[in-house]
C-alpha cells in the first residue's frame, strides 16, 4: 500500500513576497488566492504565519483567519510565536476541533499560556521539541522533553491523537547528526505517546542553501521521515513533485530510499533522473556524503 503524509502548506507567511506584503497592508486578494492555490494543489491543512507580529498581532492573526475561512473551508494551522495573538485567532476559527495550533514547544512560559487555551479550543497542536535550553542535543533529549509535553498536554485533557510531535529538523549545511538523531526519535514515537502523530517542517533541512537546490533535500528529507510513519508535513505546496510523493505517487522512489536506509544500496551507474537525485540526496542527508551544494553533480 502507497505511503501518504497529509501537507501542512506553508506559503502564506509574513516572509513570503506576495502574502507578506498582503499581510501587512490588509490586502485580502492575494492571501486569498494562495490559499484556493495551496488547496487546489492538494494541502489538507493551511498554515497561516504571522511570525513573532509583536506590535499587531492580535489584531492580526483573527484578521487572517476571517480572510481565509470566508473563502473556503481547509482547516487552519496557526503559526506565530505571539502566544495573545495564537489564542485570538482561535477565538474566530470556525472549525476548532479541526485546527491546529502551531506550535506548543517544552518551554514553561509558552505551555502555560496555550496549553489551557488548545484544551478550551479542542484543536490539534504541534509539540515541538525546543526546550527552555534550545535544541535538544540527541533523540533521547528530544524523548524526554517529548515526555513532558504529552503528560502536560494530556493532563488538561488533549488526547495522544490530537497530538503532532515535531522532533525538528535542522539544515544539512550544520551536518547530519542532528537530522539522525531527529529519525531516532521518530523511530521510539509510537512506545512513548501510542497514537500520537507528527510533523516537521521539511524546508528546515534546506535552509541556507541555494534556492534552486533546495526542493531536492526538502523532497529526499520527506520520503526519510515516511519510514517512520510521519503522517503530516509543512511543505511547499507549489512544489508538484513533492505534493505528489504527500499523495503517495512515487511509492518506486520510496521504496529505493527505504531499501537504502535499510542498508540496501542499488547500482548507481543503473540510475537516472529522479531515482539518482533521490540517490545522491539520501547519501547527503544520512551523512555517507559530505555535503556541498555540487552534491547532485558529483
Amino acid at each position: 500500500m502507497a505511503l501518504t503524509v497529509k501537507a501542512i502548506a506553508e506559503s502564506i507567511n509574513i516572509m513570503g513576497k506576495r502574502s507578506g506584503a498582503a499581510m501587512r497592508e490588509r490586502i485580502q486578494g492575494p492571501i486569498q488566492e494562495m490559499a484556493r492555490e495551496e488547496t487546489e494543489a492538494g494541502a489538507s491543512y493551511l498554515d497561516l504565519n504571522i511570525g513573532p507580529a509583536r506590535k499587531d498581532g492580535i489584531e492580526l492573526m483573527p484578521w487572517m483567519v476571517e480572510t481565509v475561512q470566508n473563502t473556503l473551508a481547509t482547516p487552519l494551522c496557526l503559526d506565530t510565536t505571539n502566544t495573545a495573538a495564537m489564542i485570538a485567532g482561535f477565538q474566530v476559527v470556525k472549525n476548532k476541533t479541526a485546527a491546529i495550533m502551531n506550535s506548543i514547544s517544552a518551554q514553561p512560559e509558552r505551555m502555560e499560556k496555550l496549553i489551557p487555551a488548545a484544551a478550551e479550543a479542542g484543536c490539534n497542536v504541534i509539540a515541538l521539541l525546543w526546550g527552555p535550553e534550545g535544541m535538544p542535543r540527541d533523540s533521547n533529549e528530544r524523548a524526554a522533553m517529548a515526555v513532558d509535553l504529552m503528560m502536560a498536554l494530556n493532563g488538561a485533557g488533549i488526547p495522544n491523537e490530537k497530538i503532532l510531535f515535531d522532533p525538528i529538523g535542522t539544515p544539512i549545511t550544520l551536518g547530519a547528526d542532528q537530522i539522525a538523531s531527529g529519525l531516532e526519535f521518530m523511530m521510539m514515537l509510537q512506545e512513548i505517546a501510542p497514537g500520537s502523530g507528527s510533523t516537521v517542517g521539511l524546508s528546515n533541512v534546506s535552509n541556507g542553501v541555494a534556492e534552486h537546490l533546495r526542493k531536492y533535500l526538502d523532497r529526499t528529507y520527506l520520503i526519510m521521515l515516511m519510514k517512520y510513519g510521519i503522517s503530516t508535513a509543512i511543505v511547499n505546496a507549489y512544489d508538484k513533485e513533492l505534493m505528489a510523493i504527500c499523495r503517495g505517487e512515487r511509492q518506486d522512489l520510496v521504496d529505493m530510499v527505504h531499501g537504502m536506509m535499510d542498508g540496501d544500496d542499488p547500482d548507481s551507474s543503473a540510475l537516472t533522473g529522479t531515482a539518482l537525485e533521490h540517490y545522491k540526496t539520501y547519501k547527503v542527508l544520512s551523512g555517507q556524503a559530505v555535503f556541498s551544494e555540487s552534491w547532485l553533480t558529483l
